[in-house]
């Protein structure tokens, strides 16, 4: 299995210690996160899961997590998963007052993100710490949406 990860200035092929990160979500209110650099965005990466590391990329299984932090609203976590073994894509977004869907901000890259879709950076750390901690699985500490169950105007680009 191989570990990718890319959080402020960690770049890695091994998870970092928690203690390294709890820092960016449990951090006093206005010091949460990290925008270094012009980036809000951030991520991690699993392939081989469930013992297909040795099959070839299409066959395995991979997750991305992906992270997109916001000084007001929190963090919007996005779990994306291939499962090779039956060729199925499942992908999940933390969810958070799904009545504000409609309202979007933009990331720092200029990606509208719905408004929606973000929780608090207490609540978004337990998912990322479970994500560690399981080595990729999507955590259960928080609630998540299925992309299927979201309406098509929450990502109004493609």
């Amino acid at each position: 299995m191989k570990r990718f990860f890319h959080f402020d200035n960690f770049a890695s092929d091994r998870w970092p210690e928690l203690s390294e990160l709890e820092r960016f979500f449990l951090a006093p209110k206005g010091q949460e996160w990290s925008f270094q650099g012009g980036n809000d965005s951030w991520g991690m990466d699993v392939q081989g899961l469930c013992g297909t590391d040795g099959l070839p990329r299409e066959e395995q299984v991979n997750v991305h997590f992906y992270m997109t932090g916001n000084p007001d609203l929190g963090v919007t976590l996005l779990y994306d998963k291939w499962d090779g073994r039956i060729q199925r894509k499942q992908t999940y977004n933390s969810k958070g007052d799904l009545r504000r869907l409609g309202e979007f901000v933009r990331s720092l890259h200029g990606t509208p993100l719905s408004v929606g879709l973000f929780v608090p950076f207490p609540v978004a750390w337990k998912a990322v710490k479970e994500f560690i901690e399981t080595d990729g699985e999507l955590p259960t500490s928080i609630e998540w949406i299925a992309d299927s169950d979201l309406p098509p105007e929450t990502f109004p680009d493609p």
